[in-house]
């Protein structure tokens, strides 16, 4: 059988997802998934390994061919004076061969990120890590600078290190109003497909991939260490996003807030709900996202939804991914309205 050139693409990046996936007996999953026979799949992995695209390690177990690169940048070398320097030297080179939306979304991505650690951490050195193979490149930033956590703690006296990440992920956040927007982070970690910060062992994560296996990535002692994954096959483009959270007049007006990366447990109490709406009247809209969030008390669904939104009814606040017992909750508290 014949396939066609689109046919014959979709066969291999399937092949190459579930090699990603560590897919056991890949040969028979395949071939049974796609309905193709064990021979077609043969040859299309040994079509892969003769193009360096993947390797065999032992029976029917292929990784992908991943390279990688390790640069180490200083400030006392002027390495750090320019946030473009690291993307237009070592990643850039790397990327330059993908479509346009890619780059621009790494450009901002990793300029945001260097800027971040020029300005902000007092980092004498930051090292950079590139990780690529066919599928997605990976970005990992290390500084040995300041703590971004425990800046944003001390900058704003807030009570613990997990409050400063809850402000971190809504957004329009910064330790230097006067000359940053405090929108790098926030955009950013919505472009990639996975963005985590490691800092003071606290972590600041958001991924697009429910069971995503990206967490191996070096531990900064002291400093701040970010990952950056993003598919080289993504049709994701820099300015969706900003427009996802902006205005007509490109506004940063609305913010989403994921329930489950800012408390271990269902949410119950006021003084978590507090913790939620601190600074919400920046913005005109906020989503609520509960997704895989059991339940939520009632005190914590009253103080948000309804004393909260009743002192600022400039800010509209929207609950999404509720399941049943959510829900009940917030129209329980919705009646008393």
């Amino acid at each position: 059988m014949k396939f066609s050139a689109e046919k014959k693409n979709s066969i291999k990046m399937y092949i190459l997802k579930k090699i990603d996936q560590k897919t056991e007996g890949l040969s028979k999953y395949v071939s049974q998934e796609l309905g193709i026979s064990p021979n077609t799949v043969h040859s299309y992995l040994t079509e892969l390994q003769n193009n360096q695209i993947i390797l065999k390690s032992k029976r029917d177990k292929y990784e992908l061919v991943t390279k990688s690169y390790e640069y180490r940048l200083t400030r006392s070398s002027g390495d750090l004076d320019h946030d473009t320097y690291a993307y237009d030297t070592y990643l850039r080179p790397l990327i330059k061969h993908l479509p346009d939306n890619i780059e621009q979304i790494w450009s901002y991505g990793m300029s945001e990120m260097v800027n971040n650690v020029i300005d902000h951490s007092q980092a004498e050195t930051l090292t950079v890590i590139i990780r690529q193979n066919y599928l997605f490149t990976q970005v990992i930033l290390i500084d040995n600078g300041i703590g971004i956590f425990q800046k944003i703690k001390d900058h704003f006296s807030l009570p613990n290190l997990d409050e400063a990440i809850c402000e971190l992920i809504k957004g329009k956040l910064t330790t230097d109003s006067e000359n940053h927007s405090g929108e790098g982070i926030f955009f950013t970690s919505k472009m990639m497909d996975s963005f985590f910060i490691l800092s003071d062992e606290k972590i600041f994560a958001t991924t697009k991939y429910e069971n995503d296996q990206v967490l191996d990535f070096p531990e900064p002692v002291g400093g701040t260490c970010v990952f950056m994954s993003l598919s080289n096959f993504t049709n994701r483009t820099a300015a969706e996003i900003f427009d996802l959270y902006s205005n007509d007049d490109g506004v940063f007006f609305k913010t989403r807030i994921p329930i489950k990366n800012i408390f271990d447990k269902a949410p119950i109490s006021r003084s978590q709900a507090k913790r939620i709406c601190n600074r919400l009247d920046q913005f005109k809209e906020v989503i609520v996202d509960f997704s895989e969030t059991e339940w939520m008390g009632q005190g914590f669904a009253h103080q948000l939804f309804v004393v909260y939104a009743k002192a600022h009814p400039q800010t509209t606040i929207i609950p999404v991914n509720m399941n049943q017992n959510v829900e009940n909750m917030y129209k329980h508290v919705m009646g008393s309205v």
